[in-house]
């Protein structure tokens, strides 16, 4: 087992036995692990991680949570995932780490999610709110110069925000969505509203 600590954001449990499912033999990639604290959750439930993360300092912080059954890779995800040429997996794992980019660049992320997942695989991701509104979901400043875009600065780092029609945009082509809801958050100062999704690749 790992040193976890106590979970106060326990969102993967429900999710386990289905992710358990569909990884198979095979490892869960997961984009933006942070400090390790989900990757401690997969690999607890007997999962194999291969975790990206950009911040050297929370990579560090997850190697030393999760000491067995996960690899840490520091790099921007946009790059290519630390996987070996042509693999495939059975499951990805995004949670509030896909907001980060201009539109288009999370639309190739999103595409390069689908080719390296199988078939029979699945993302669960967490996307930020419109309605996160301590955690900037009503700016202050547009990234873009355009608001309806819901791209801000919020403490120095541009996030995107989601509302219903977004989430069904960034996923419409060759996806098939089996779960969207807007859930709170509870482990922050504040509580954070997000949108919880569950999806399958289809062809496109």
């Amino acid at each position: 087992m790992t040193n976890a600590g106590a979970n106060t954001d326990p969102w993967l449990t429900r999710w386990l036995p289905l992710l358990v499912e569909r990884a198979r033999e095979g490892p869960v990639l997961e984009l933006g692990c942070a400090a390790g604290r989900d990757s401690a959750t997969l690999v607890d439930a007997g999962l194999h991680v291969v975790a990206v993360e950009l911040s050297s300092e929370a990579v560090t912080h997850a190697r030393v949570r999760v000491p067995a059954g996960a690899q840490f890779h520091c790099q921007d995800f946009r790059d290519p995932f630390p996987l070996p040429a042509d693999a495939t997996v059975g499951v990805v794992l995004a949670s509030l780490s896909l907001h980060y980019f201009e539109w288009a660049a999370t639309l190739e992320l999103v595409r390069r999610i689908h080719r390296v997942l199988r078939p029979d695989g699945v993302l669960l991701c967490r996307l930020n709110s419109v309605n996160d509104l301590h955690y900037g979901g009503r700016g202050p400043s547009s990234v873009t110069g355009r608001d309806e875009d819901c791209f801000y600065l919020f403490d120095g780092f541009p996030k995107r925000f989601f509302d219903r029609t977004a989430v069904e945009q960034l996923f419409a082509d060759g996806w098939h969505m089996h779960h969207l809801a807007e859930v709170t958050i509870d482990r922050y100062e504040h509580p954070k509203v997000a949108w919880e999704v569950v999806l399958e690749p289809r062809p496109y």
